[in-house]
């Protein structure tokens, strides 16, 4: 079962990262496996992804015409592939050795279309004390309590997605409208894929907690700030994935139910028996994201137009 990795890029100031997610790419274990890599219109970029990975087998470079943004260029990716799946990570993400290995052996073993890993925190700083764990999918981690292994989800994180080439394409690939694209800031691309697919095949994706990825963490994501405006963008995300998408099913709903059911509760119990700073902040943060998350929704609500303005 061949298997393709696309990594899309878009900058040198990614460069290093990007250069190690295609190596880690080319290490997998698994053969045969080649590499897809989209430049995003940057023509310095590709010249210099040219000169070093030009000649390598297996590796296959496109450069965009224009910024086209993320859901575009994977899109393109996965047409240019070859491979009978397609996998994809983000360009400051590192795989496992055998990464491709272990999504090839659910799909060897069950009759999945879509499959998805584990997606594990690499900060390059220190983790800020007042993050808590269940808002790692702020940062594109997987957080607690996100499925059990084996389970059949709607779509798992982009760093750690794969999908049968055919039938990605077959309910058109990647939303050229959402994902990030210069100034936009839509979230969620990877929903609408996973939606059209349940649409069309009456299948999820399959989470496998042995498939892993090591996503990079710098220190801008451990900003205050900058969580809660991503919280904000997350929910506003939402509304737009519930106008486009009315019958889907609303797995935000059912994390909100659990964090505010459980891990809250376990919160605070672990609180009154262990008083810490730290936990104090991390409870805080808990409602301060989720409020902001709320409040994007909100304010899409109210926004006229908000799927033709997210479409522009």
């Amino acid at each position: 079962m061949k298997v393709s990795v696309v990594v899309c890029t878009y900058s040198m100031e990614r460069y290093g990262p990007f250069s190690e997610a295609v190596e880690s790419a080319l290490a997998q274990t698994h053969d045969p496996v080649e590499v897809v890599v989209v430049v995003d219109g940057n023509g310095e970029v590709f010249e210099r992804v040219r000169a070093d990975f030009g000649d390598e087998d297996d590796v296959v470079l496109h450069c965009n015409d224009e910024n086209r943004g993320i859901s575009y260029s994977r899109t393109k990716g996965a047409e240019l592939a070859s491979g009978e799946i397609v996998a994809f990570i983000d360009d400051d993400a590192t795989a496992e050795p055998d990464w491709v290995e272990k999504l090839v052996d659910v799909y060897e073993n069950s009759d999945a279309i879509a499959v998805g890993g584990d997606v594990v925190p690499d900060w390059q700083v220190d983790r800020p004390d007042f993050f808590p764990a269940e808002f790692y999918w702020l940062v594109g981690c997987v957080e607690p309590g996100f499925a059990e292994d084996g389970e059949e989800v709607r779509n798992t994180y982009g760093s750690n997605i794969s999908y049968r080439r055919e039938e990605f394409l077959e309910v058109g690939g990647y939303d050229p409208n959402t994902g990030r694209k210069g100034d936009k800031h839509l979230q969620a691309h990877e929903a609408p894929v996973g939606i059209r697919l349940l649409e069309e095949y009456g299948k999820g994706m399959v989470f496998t907690e042995a498939a892993v990825v090591h996503h990079k963490l710098f220190d801008y994501r451990g900003k205050f700030d900058w969580l809660v405006f991503r919280s904000f963008w997350q929910g506003y995300s939402k509304r737009v994935m519930d106008l486009l998408y009315p019958d889907a099913p609303d797995d935000k709903s059912a994390y909100l139910k659990q964090l505010l059911t459980y891990f809250v509760p376990q919160r605070v119990k672990g609180l009154v028996r262990s008083p810490s700073v730290a936990a104090v902040q991390q409870l805080v943060a808990i409602f301060v994201f989720t409020g902001a998350v709320g409040l994007g929704y909100l304010y899409a609500m109210v926004t006229p137009n908000v799927v033709e303005k997210a479409n522009a």
